[in-house]
């Protein structure tokens, strides 16, 4: 008598065709932005179906939200990695803002969307703006809360300081794309910019 052999499956979970979309969403801002991207474009380039996107995503702006906050965690996650406490402030400033030009430039095209295209998306906008502008305060004032900063003169940054920190910042890397440059190229400009703004006041 022969053993049955159950067949394997090989169907892909349900986070499996999650990722598939949103990664199908980012291959298409690159090829031809956000505003001309389709849901059918994401579907082809995620090689599922449109059944399959619309169980996870009810249209094309919530897939688009997902992500951009799937980009901004990991960015704040590099960043964050990318800084050891101990080391002198204006290293750990050099250091966070390498990363976040890093993870900027791994992704160009999302990146400059995320900057030029998030604010057309209305309410869905205003709320994920604020959402995504919450946590990277939070990511600064945490990073700028250590004894090496305080020791050396630099207090935990303010609300206001973190904002104006990440509005500079997004519109340097989204200039920068526009004119056709490269992400590395700005970093310098970036790190004596935050050194300033983050600094001691005296």
């Amino acid at each position: 008598m022969h053993q049955v052999t159950p067949a394997r499956t090989t169907a892909a979970a349900p986070a499996d065709f999650r990722q598939r979309l949103l990664d199908g969403l980012a291959l298409s801002i690159t090829e031809r932005g956000y505003q001309d991207t389709t849901v059918a474009d994401i579907v082809r380039l995620a090689k599922t179906s449109r059944r399959t996107f619309y169980e996870h995503f009810s249209g094309k702006e919530p897939c688009f939200a997902a992500l951009i906050t799937e980009a901004n965690n990991e960015m704040i996650r590099r960043i964050a990695a990318a800084v050891d406490p101990a080391d002198p402030w204006q290293v750990q400033v050099r250091r966070a803002i390498g990363a976040w030009l890093d993870a900027a430039d791994t992704q160009r095209a999302v990146a400059h969307s995320w900057i030029r295209d998030v604010p057309a998306l209305g309410m869905l906008a205003r709320e994920l703006q604020r959402d995504l502008m919450e946590r990277f305060i939070t990511m600064v004032q945490t990073l700028t809360d250590t004894a090496e900063l305080r020791g050396a003169g630099v207090g935990r940054a303010s609300r206001q300081q973190a904002i104006v920190l990440l509005g500079g910042l997004r519109e340097l890397i989204a200039t920068t794309v526009e004119d056709g440059g490269r992400i590395a190229d700005i970093t310098e400009t970036a790190v004596q910019a935050s050194i300033a703004l983050l600094g001691p006041s005296s």
